[in-house]
C-alpha cells in the first residue's frame, strides 16, 4: 500500500515505559492505563479529545471488557462522540494499527479534508487470562482450557510450533551459530545506552516520567522511572548460557521477554499535522506499508518479503535508508534480515530495540516507529524503515520521511 496523504505530526506521540512481565505494571488493566497515559499525554501536547473523528485501537491480549474496546477507550479519553476499530494482529498490530489509519486518512483527504486519526496500542501479558471454553460433545462435557499467553506463545496451530522454534529453523537453514546471535545482543544492549545517555534526553522526547502506579485509582503505590527488566548484559556472561531448546542455538540471552506497556499515535493529513506538530519545521510522511507470510515455521524471514514490498512501493532503496528498526524477538531476527537485505546490523536499531527493552505485542512496534522518527530527526532527515515479525509466520513494515515540510 502506498500513500500519498498520511502524516504523524512530530511529537504527537508517547509510549510508557515497558515492565518486564510479573513487574510494575502487572495489575495495571491494560486499556484504562493505556487510557489514563493518553489523557496526560494529549494535555501535555495541547491535543484535544474533539479534534479527532476516529480512534483506532491495537490490543492481543484480552482484558475484564475489552470487547468494547475502542469505543470503550474513546469514551474513557473524553472523546465520546468518535468510534473505530479493535485491531489484533499478534506482534504486527502496532503497523497494522498505523497502516489502517494512514489508508483511511488518506482515503478522506481524496474527498475533502484528511481526517485525524489517534492510534491507541496497549497489552499486559502479565496475569493474562484463562479461558474455559464450554465443550458439550467432549466426554463429561470437560472444557477445553487455554492460558492465552503462554500456550499461544508455545504452539502456532497451523506451524505446530513454538514460538522459539522458528528461530531455531531460521538459525540451522541460514547456519546462525548461538555466538554470532550473542555478538548482535550485545551490540543492541550497548546501542540502548545511547537511550539512557544524559539522563535519558532520547527517551524523554516521547516517553513520561515518572509513571505512577495506581491500580485501584484511590492510591497512588509506586512509580516507574524507565524501562524495567532490562538485564545487564556482558559478552562473559553470554557466553555462559546454554540453547533453550536440545541440540538448539538459542539462548534466553538470545531472545526478548514478554512485556506490559501502551503506546499512543496521532495519524493525520499535511495541514493538520503542521497545526497538532511539537515543531512545525520537522515533518513525518508515512510512504508505504506492507506485510508478507513466511512459509511455516519460519517466522524471522518474513520481514524479508515485507520490507522489499515496503521499500518497492515507496520508491526508496536500501542504500537510500538513514535509520532502520526491527521487531527483533530473536537476534536471529537482524541476522537473517541483515544477510537478506544487505544491511550492516550496526546501521539497525540505533538507541535499543525490543530483544532489550522487552516484548508487550500491541505496543512494541509503535514504540520502535516512535524511536525510527525521534532517531530520523536527530539525523536532520531522511528515509527509514521499520520491519517487525509476528505470530503465524507474518511480518508488517513501513517506510517513513522525516524531513522540511515540502
Amino acid at each position: 500500500m502506498r500513500l500519498e496523504n498520511a502524516y504523524i505530526p512530530y511529537g504527537a506521540y508517547w509510549s510508557t515505559p515497558f515492565c518486564r512481565w510479573q513487574g510494575s505494571f502487572a495489575n495495571l488493566h491494560a486499556l484504562r492505563f493505556a487510557a489514563d497515559i493518553a489523557v496526560q499525554a494529549m494535555e501535555e501536547r495541547k491535543l484535544k479529545p474533539e479534534g479527532f473523528d476516529a480512534l483506532f485501537l491495537g490490543t492481543t491480549v484480552p482484558a475484564p471488557s475489552s470487547f468494547y474496546g475502542a469505543p470503550w477507550v474513546a469514551g474513557m479519553i473524553g472523546a465520546e462522540g468518535i468510534s473505530g476499530p479493535t485491531i489484533s494482529q499478534a506482534c504486527a498490530t502496532s503497523a497494522r494499527v498505523i497502516a489502517s489509519a494512514a489508508y483511511e486518512v488518506d482515503a478522506s483527504a481524496g474527498n475533502g479534508e484528511a481526517s485525524a486519526i489517534l492510534c491507541i496500542t496497549a497489552d499486559r501479558t502479565s496475569n493474562g487470562p484463562h479461558l474455559v471454553y464450554p465443550s458439550p460433545l467432549s466426554p463429561g462435557a470437560r472444557p477445553e482450557a487455554e492460558d492465552w499467553v503462554w500456550d499461544n506463545f508455545n504452539r502456532d496451530p497451523f506451524a505446530k510450533n513454538a514460538m522459539i522454534q522458528t528461530a531455531e529453523n531460521v538459525a540451522q537453514e541460514e547456519n546462525i551459530s548461538t555466538e554470532a546471535q550473542h555478538e548482535v545482543v550485545l551490540m543492541r544492549y550497548e546501542q540502548y545506552q545511547q537511550a539512557l545517555a544524559d539522563d535519558s534526553d532520547f527517551l524523554k522526547c516521547f516517553m513520561p516520567f515518572p509513571v505512577e502506579i495506581n491500580p485501584s485509582g484511590r492510591k497512588v503505590i509506586g512509580e516507574v522511572n524507565g524501562d524495567e527488566g532490562v538485564f545487564p548484559t556482558t559478552a562473559e556472561g553470554l557466553a555462559k548460557l546454554k540453547p533453550v531448546l536440545p541440540e538448539g542455538s538459542v539462548t534466553f540471552g538470545g531472545q526478548t521477554f514478554p512485556a506490559d506497556g501502551n503506546a499512543g499515535m496521532v495519524v493525520t493529513g499535511k495541514e493538520k499535522a503542521a497545526q497538532m506538530s511539537r515543531d512545525p519545521k520537522i515533518e513525518v510522511r508515512i510512504l508505504s506499508f506492507a506485510q508478507a507470510r513466511a512459509k511455516p515455521g519460519f517466522m524471522p524471514q518474513a520481514n524479508l518479503p515485507a520490507a522489499s514490498r515496503a521499500l518497492d512501493l515507496a520508491g526508496v532503496k536500501v542504500k537510500d535508508l538513514a535509520a532502520i528498526k526491527t521487531h527483533n524477538p530473536f537476534a536471529v531476527n537482524d541476522i537473517c534480515v541483515s544477510n537478506g537485505m544487505g544491511i550492516p546490523l550496526e546501521k539497525m536499531n540505533n538507541y535499543g530495540s525490543s530483544l532489550i527493552w522487552g516484548h508487550p505485542q500491541g505496543p512494541t512496534g509503535m514504540r520502535l516507529v516512535i524511536e525510527l522518527i525521534e532517531e530520523l530527526a536527530l539525523l536532520g532527515g531522511g528515509y527509514g524503515l521499520f520491519t517487525g515479525c509476528a505470530a503465524g509466520d507474518t511480518a508488517g513494515s513501513l517506510v517513513l520521511q522525516v524531513g522540511e515540510p515540502s
